[in-house]
C-alpha cells in the first residue's frame, strides 16, 4: 500500500507546472472580459497588416495579419524568442488618447511586447484562460500619451484579433 502511495505521489510531482497555471473557461479570468471579448469578436474589426501605422488606438478590436518571424521584421527583438513555425507582426500607434491603464487582449495565445519611448513596458497585471471562445489572454499596461509599438510573436495562426481598451 505504501509503495502504491509513494508511486502516486512521484507521478503527481511530474505533472507540468503550467497545467495548474492554465485555468479553463471564461469565468476563470481575473477581471471582467465582457468588453474585450465583444471587441475581439465584433464583425466591424479593423483589418491591419503587419507594419502598419495607426493614428490612434481604435475603439474597436483589430485583426492584425501576421507573417513568419523573419518576414515580420519586428522593430525590436521580442523578449521571448518565437518558436519555429509561428507567426509575428506589429503595428505602431501614433498616440494614446490619454495616459492611463489600458487592457490589451488577444483572441489566441501569443507573446506581446509593448514598446514605448524606446523601452519595453511590463504588464501591470495578466490573466488568461483556455476554452473561452474569442479571448485567450488579457494584460494591463500603463501607457503614456505618446506613440507606442505593439508586437505580437509566437502565434500559431497568421492573424490575431487584438483589443486595446481603457481599463475598467
Amino acid at each position: 500500500m505504501r509503495g502504491t502511495l509513494a508511486i502516486a505521489l512521484v507521478l503527481v510531482s511530474f505533472v507540468p507546472a503550467f497545467a495548474a497555471e492554465e485555468p479553463s473557461g471564461c469565468d476563470k479570468f481575473k477581471w471582467s472580459i465582457d468588453q474585450a471579448r465583444a471587441a475581439l469578436t465584433a464583425p466591424d474589426r479593423t483589418k491591419l497588416t503587419s507594419g502598419s501605422e495607426v493614428a490612434a488606438v481604435p475603439s474597436t478590436g483589430v485583426i492584425l495579419s501576421l507573417r513568419t518571424p523573419s518576414e515580420a521584421k519586428l522593430p525590436s527583438p521580442p523578449e521571448r524568442a518565437p518558436k519555429e513555425g509561428t507567426f509575428a507582426g506589429f503595428t505602431s500607434f501614433k498616440a494614446t488618447p490619454k495616459p492611463g491603464i489600458y487592457t490589451i487582449s488577444l483572441s489566441a495565445g501569443a507573446w506581446v511586447d509593448v514598446v514605448q519611448d524606446g523601452h519595453f513596458l511590463r504588464p501591470k497585471a495578466f490573466s488568461g484562460a483556455t476554452d473561452c471562445d474569442g479571448i485567450r489572454k488579457t494584460m494591463k499596461y500603463e501607457l503614456a500619451a505618446s506613440p507606442f509599438v505593439l508586437q505580437v510573436s509566437g502565434a500559431k495562426e497568421d492573424a490575431i484579433s487584438i483589443a486595446i481598451l481603457p481599463s475598467e
